[in-house]
């Protein structure tokens, strides 16, 4: 487990690179306010991929479960029926977020001085969808099989594309067009393109199972019952996530009452937080594998083992990444943020969240067994609960009726974190006690 999580660990801290290289750029020599339109449409892109990434958590457990009972043929059947509804959805959200990208953002309330750069920024990426969902599917199978460094090593193409023509785009050099903040997107868009293309050829070329052949293309048509077992997986992952990222247009709407530079140290917060939860998530994805691939063969003592170990690492590889940062806090922010009363509000957000982020992980770690076994619903019930019933509403009274204004939003956090973990923890000791996990049969 520690050697497949070493690489999804590199490769999502190298997803994070490009958009840690453009925050930087961004915030350091565009200003503020630009930093701030990039930090307003966050929430918003973040809810339409939402969808995608429930449906990629489907996939990844029908993948595992197929691929640790030795399955060639339900392997390339999930291979082509994702594919297909992926670029559907994709070019679905398109239409809807590019054509509505004003409407919302002018709905959560973003600031008028940079709604303008926000809406262009948006639409640039909504055009992108469709090809960035495929390659999120291919990396996803990839992994469900067990291989962590082949994503690994096209995410390193697609940063040093994305790093190498974001100020090439920004500020116009080697003769290409100045575009501002807008060359950040085209660089993420064109990084992404370039990147899926190469995959797929070097997949091809070394005669991967996964490869896009013949055999991949037939199921482009779609298995109607597996795509039914698919969704039945997906949606409600689907719908954790998309309640997730409405929570935090919740949030941003709260952020935003507090002006420009609140929603500037709200980005950077969300910059840093990414990082502190990566190997939460990346622990997530792992034990979801090993225990959808434990789960196929009929290994239960080694599933125990999956959780064990998956709680024991998020504990020590968390515990030492959270106090590298209590300790150079400033520093970090400051990489972000030159005006210092926006940095004095990124860290005091940052100081309230910062240690709750282990128990994220904890909890994490419990709904992914739960997923991998094929029980789905109680986990999203879960999140809802400490979502809607505790988070949001805990921002909400303590921003708006208490002396703490935009700390207030931040204790929300930790306090749906504790309540998550509590209620998804109950129900695997019930589970196992009752003998429900099983595994998922077709």
């Amino acid at each position: 487990m520690f050697m497949f999580l070493i690489p999804l660990i590199l490769s999502n801290a190298l997803q994070s690179v490009g958009q840690l290289f453009g925050m930087v750029i961004v915030g350091r020599w565009l200003g503020v306010n630009t930093l701030a339109a990039i930090s307003a449409f966050f929430p918003l892109f973040f809810l339409l991929v939402s969808f995608i990434i429930g449906i990629g958590s489907g996939s990844a457990i029908l993948i595992g479960q197929a691929y640790g009972a030795r399955n060639e043929e339900r392997l390339k059947a999930i291979v082509g029926t994702t594919l297909t509804f992926t670029f559907i959805v994709g070019l679905v959200l398109a239409v809807i977020g590019s054509t509505f990208a004003w409407d919302i953002l002018g709905l959560i309330g973003t600031p008028e001085n940079i709604i303008a750069v926000s809406v262009h920024y948006a639409r640039i990426l909504f055009w992108s969808m469709p090809i960035m969902f495929l390659y999120i599917a291919y990396t996803t199978f990839i992994r469900g099989t067990g291989d962590s460094k082949t994503p690994l090593y096209f995410l390193i193409v697609s940063t040093a594309l994305d790093v190498g023509l974001l100020p090439l785009l920004i500020f116009g050099w080697l003769g290409l067009p100045k575009l501002g903040i807008y060359g950040a997107a085209y660089a993420s868009v064109v990084s992404t393109v370039l990147t899926f293309v190469i995959m797929l050829i070097y997949l091809r070329k070394i005669k991967h199972p996964l490869q896009f052949d013949a055999s991949v293309r037939q199921h482009l048509r779609m298995d109607w019952g597996l795509l039914k077992l698919l969704l039945r997986l997906g949606i409600p992952s689907s719908i954790n996530m998309i309640l997730v990222s409405l929570s935090e247009i919740a949030v941003i709407t709260f952020v935003n009452r507090f002006g420009s530079d609140a929603t500037a140290a709200y980005g950077a917060v969300n910059q840093v937080a990414s990082y502190v939860t990566m190997p939460a998530i990346s622990l997530s994805i792992t034990v979801s594998i090993f225990a959808a691939q434990s789960i196929g063969r009929n290994q239960f003592d080694r599933l125990k083992q999956v959780i064990r170990v998956g709680v024991l690492l998020n504990y020590v590889i968390g515990g030492v990444l959270i106090i590298l940062v209590y300790v150079f806090s400033k520093e970090i922010l400051s990489c972000f943020l030159t005006n210092k009363y926006t940095l004095d509000i990124a860290h005091s957000l940052l100081m309230i969240t910062l240690w709750s982020y282990l128990i994220f992980g904890h909890a994490m770690i419990i709904t992914a067994t739960m997923r991998a076994s094929g029980t789905v619903l109680w986990p999203t019930l879960f999140s809802v609960i400490s979502i809607w019933c505790v988070e949001v509403p805990v921002a909400y009274l303590l921003s708006h009726f208490s002396t703490l204004g935009i700390k207030g939003i931040w204790v929300g956090y930790p306090a749906a974190y504790i309540v998550s973990l509590a209620l998804q923890y109950s129900y695997y000791r019930w589970s196992w006690k009752k003998k429900r996990i099983v595994r998922l049969v077709h």
